[in-house]
């Protein structure tokens, strides 16, 4: 009888759902890279972000092709470039300017289609357009709001920056420990069988130690803004990962693409950092830079 060939296993997944050493070596490498941009040249961070805001749209029209929706990239790319850049220069009040030109932009491009698909396409670009470029453009005001003021790490947003993805990163780390190890009640079955309540307790407590320790040792905070900071985070990072995923559901897909190792695609692993971005620059700009 002849032997039967052998077989290379596959990577098995964690409990969660994952390939846990591609997923931690992804998550080093991206993190490793955003540091050493932030500690040599903002210019290189900025650089990282306009690319991740490229990179996402693109995600989301591959996404949303499964549905026949077909994004208006240029325009979209083009103006999310646009806003990011224009909010690290001129912050807030240039952002909605460059949002509501970068909308209307679209619109019109979408003309050249013709009227067949118009309302879908438009309405998709515009929501594509709200959730990458729009929320994105939050961490160059982060970035810029150090260059604002006087005193502390600080000073070339760079405190911020780490506080916003350290503590958002918390929330990850937190709600994966707790889930893996005490999961048993789910949180949203048909949206996210995988997330509990038992992981949104994990990321809780560790959102408000995070919050508080970076809020406190980064930017000379006050502790309790650490721990509002926290609190808040952990409830904007696990709506921003539910509404990802029920997107991903009406779609009928696993994940957006397939360009990071174990994480699947950019838009499933900024789904968090895009949701806490705003609420981060608000509370830190009126609770601890505007003093």
């Amino acid at each position: 009888m002849a032997t039967p060939p052998e077989t290379t296993p596959a990577p098995k997944a964690s409990r969660a759902g994952r390939n846990l050493p591609a997923a931690v070596g992804s998550a080093v490498v991206l993190i490793a890279l955003i540091l050493a941009s932030l500690a040599f040249e903002k210019a290189l961070f900025m650089v990282i972000v306009v690319a991740a805001v490229v990179v996402a749209v693109w995600e989301l029209d591959q996404g949303f092709r499964a549905k026949a929706i077909n994004l208006p990239q240029e325009p979209l790319m083009l103006g999310g470039v646009v806003m990011v850049v224009v909010a690290y220069l001129y912050g807030a009040p240039a952002l909605v300017t460059a949002t509501a030109v970068t909308a209307l932009s679209t619109m019109l491009w979408l003309l050249r289609r013709g009227v067949d698909g118009y309302v879908r396409d438009a309405s998709a670009s515009i929501l594509a357009l709200v959730y990458v470029p729009f929320l994105g453009s939050f961490v160059a005001l982060l970035l810029a709001e150090g260059d604002r003021i006087g005193g502390g790490i600080s000073d070339d947003g760079v405190g911020a920056i780490c506080t916003f993805i350290g503590v958002t990163i918390c929330s990850d780390i937190g709600g994966y420990a707790a889930g893996v190890l005490f999961g048993k009640h789910p949180m949203a079955p048909v949206i996210s069988p995988k997330k509990s309540w038992e992981g949104f307790a994990g990321s809780t407590v560790s959102c408000v130690a995070g919050g508080t320790a970076l809020v406190v040792l980064l930017l000379d905070g006050r502790w309790w803004v650490g721990v509002l900071l926290g609190l808040v985070t952990v409830v904007m990072a696990t709506l921003g990962d539910l509404c990802e995923s029920v997107m991903k559901r009406d779609l009928g897909i696993k994940d957006m693409s397939q360009i990071i190792p174990g994480h699947g695609g950019l838009m499933d692993r900024l789904d968090s950092l895009l949701a806490t971005a705003a609420p981060i620059w608000l509370m830190l700009h009126y609770l601890v830079f505007d003093r």
